[in-house]
């Protein structure tokens, strides 16, 4: 197999686009994989953005119990419709998502949910407000199985690949002495 069929596998296993996608980034990018691979993003990132707008009536409500039986998680995802929410890779992050939340305990889904008293009282504790986010709202943290993503980008990269908007609605995390 040749190098450049090698690297259009790659970005499709990385980006979750079809073969036709990564084969024109990849002749954009002048053969260089980082590059197409940024560009591949970029435009998942355009993808998902498009479609924030509509309507998420379907999903899973998943759920993760840590080993030791002290920690457990509950939380519910909602996409476009039944089909997309019984694949693979929806499960997939509804269980990476489950994870994410047990162990880093985060308090928000989005910047947007942290009320306005919370975040001036936190810039009083913290020096730079993003720092707080990073470590207490879901969608800021870094995604535990790629540090290189946030988990929002993480998301939208299974909003591109599944071609449907999806959201974490809410979610609990409980643990023992909490």
């Amino acid at each position: 197999m040749s190098q450049t069929v090698e690297m259009i596998k790659k970005l499709r296993d990385l980006t979750g686009l079809g073969v036709i996608d990564c084969k024109k980034a990849l002749e954009k990018a002048g053969n260089d994989f980082d590059k197409a691979l940024s560009m591949l993003k970029e435009q998942g990132i355009k993808i998902a953005e498009k479609k924030t707008e509509r309507v998420t009536k379907e999903g899973l409500v998943g759920s993760y119990i840590h080993s030791n039986g002290k920690i457990g998680v509950l939380v519910e995802i909602t996409c476009e419709s039944d089909f997309v929410a019984r694949t693979d890779d929806f499960k997939e992050l509804v269980k990476n998502i489950c994870l994410q939340i047990a162990a880093t305990a985060p308090e928000y889904v989005s910047k947007g949910q942290v009320p306005a008293d919370v975040v001036e009282e936190k810039k009083k504790s913290y020096k730079d407000i993003e720092d707080f986010y990073k470590e207490k709202v879901l969608f800021c943290q870094s995604f535990i199985r790629d540090d290189s993503l946030t988990v929002e980008e993480y998301v939208k990269s299974k909003i591109a690949k599944l071609g449907e908007n999806i959201n974490i609605t809410r979610f609990t995390r409980y643990q023992i002495g909490e």
